[in-house]
């Protein structure tokens, strides 16, 4: 997993046509009514965010599967349950973050694979919190 570099020189626009109900069916206006920037949407701090491609199964139940973009802010401080790409051992991964007074584990959202326990022998950095995850339909 290597993280992409966003470019928000350019703008990504695409026309908003308005809200659509997700209940009976209701004829849509078919003038867009804005523009929407789908960078400035979904990043705050250009400086800062990457994105990630999902390799493997370990996060399926928090809606992150093989495939799914991740943005990933690294100017978010990480808080207790968070989802993040950390750096253990010389790769990357994403779990969940929890916070104990006298270590850290990281949690997979998937029940086939066991919680890492981060000690002090483990090169270990939390590496950005996820901010959003783009799926394919």
């Amino acid at each position: 997993m290597e993280p992409y570099k966003i470019d928000c020189t350019t703008p990504i626009e695409a026309d908003m046509l308005g809200e659509v109900r997700a209940g009976f069916p209701s004829p849509a206006d078919e003038e867009p009514r804005e523009k929407l920037d789908l960078l400035r949407l979904l990043v705050r701090h250009p400086a800062s965010t990457f994105f990630f491609r999902i390799g493997g199964t370990s996060m399926v139940d928090a809606e992150m599967d093989e495939g799914d973009i991740i943005i990933v802010d690294r100017s978010i401080e990480p808080y207790n349950g968070c989802s993040a790409v950390c750096f253990i051992d010389g790769e990357f991964t994403v779990k969940r973050v929890e916070k104990h007074d006298d270590h850290i584990m990281l949690v997979a959202a998937n029940p086939k694979f066991k919680p890492l326990r981060i000690t002090r022998d483990n090169e270990f950095a939390i590496w950005g919190v996820v901010t959003y995850v783009i799926k394919r339909a």
